[in-house]
């Protein structure tokens, strides 16, 4: 089976040339969207390094985009002579000599083999190596099953060196950018109140965040391959708290539940005693009880992203949010009558 589905990827155009194998971007330090190049499939040769996530105590997640956008499911990339080469040989050899292959599987990644060997390239390019570079398609391998990944439809073709690849979605420092959009880590959404989780109904209850968890992170995409060096830095910077209480019958401040951040970059204010009776900057009043049950506040920060990259580019990427739930429990004021 795994030489069949070896052999189906190799035939499918453009994303024939990416694993569905977990994604290995995740983590500290730098990290390939999958491990390596293989004799099944050509793996994408970015690496990431940043908040990617991992490696630490805190609770992360990713970025959600704002509006209808989401970074590409699929891009090309360069490849040398001798790179592309061992693909296919390796492809081929693998193919051939599983045991039990079915005799069309064969057929099939011989043909393909011979397209670049013997057939309407000679021998991979090998004489005119110095001159140009294979393109081949990949993809994001956490959304393979995703229409978005199968656009990049073109098998492997051959550019010269200098000249525009001529498709859409071929590496630039915005691809790299985006990419790196799509693994930025950010830290859980968890404000801090006053009361912490029981409050009464009609008091006000006071939110806030501490300015030394939320700051900026940033993710850098880098590509060395096929005489093609170039990178990409994606910074997120928080801008602002949105809190829903979870009922309709809750009031927010500031009235339209979004709480901006400070100058020192806290968002809020801590509750401090003597407070009580003052108007929380950043928090919430409940108008009824939760009875035997609770609230999920649902707490979310909005993310404004930028990028910079090779040769001075850069720009504005759609912002981003990420937030959490957390459980409330409101409570009727006793009062006893005498």
């Amino acid at each position: 089976m795994t030489g069949v589905a070896a052999t189906a990827l190799v035939l499918t155009p453009g994303t024939a040339f990416a694993d569905k194998g977990g994604n290995n971007a995740q983590g500290s330090g730098k990290a390939q969207t999958s491990g390596g190049q293989g004799g099944g499939a050509i793996d994408s040769l970015v690496t990431f390094s940043g908040s990617t996530g991992g490696g630490g105590k805190a609770k992360t997640g990713n970025v959600r985009p704002v509006g209808d956008w989401d970074p590409p499911a699929c891009w090309y990339e360069p490849r040398t002579v001798d790179q592309f080469g061992k693909y296919v040989e390796d492809t081929y050899n693998e193919t051939v000599n599983y045991p039990g292959q079915h005799s069309y599987a064969k057929t099939a990644v011989g043909q393909f083999r011979d397209k670049y060997k013997d057939g309407e390239y000679k021998d991979y390019n090998k004489d005119v190596a110095d001159e140009g570079n294979w393109w081949v398609a990949v993809r994001d391998e956490d959304r393979w099953m995703e229409p978005e990944a199968q656009i990049c439809d073109e098998q492997p073709f051959w550019v010269e060196n200098g000249d525009d690849p001529g498709v859409p979605n071929a590496v630039t420092p915005q691809v790299l950018a985006e990419l790196a959009y799509n693994r930025l880590q950010l830290p859980e959404t968890k404000v801090t109140l006053a009361p912490e989780a029981n409050t009464k109904v009609n008091l006000p209850t006071w939110a806030w965040l501490d300015k030394a968890t939320f700051k900026e992170v940033d993710v850098t995409a880098e590509l060395n391959a096929g005489g093609l060096n170039i990178q990409a830095t994606t910074t997120a910077k928080p801008v602002s708290l949105k809190l829903e209480p979870g009922t309709a019958d809750a009031e927010t401040y500031p009235a339209s539940g979004e709480c901006v951040i400070n100058d020192d970059g806290s968002i809020g204010e801590p509750y401090a005693k003597g407070k009580a009776d003052e108007t929380p900057p950043c928090g919430l009043r409940y108008l009824r009880s939760s009875g035997d049950g609770t609230f999920k506040l649902q707490a979310t920060i909005t993310w404004e992203i930028s990028w910079t990259g090779t040769g001075g580019a850069g720009g504005d990427l759609p912002d981003g949010t990420f937030g959490a739930d957390q459980e409330i429990t409101v409570q009727e004021i006793q009062s006893v009558n005498r």
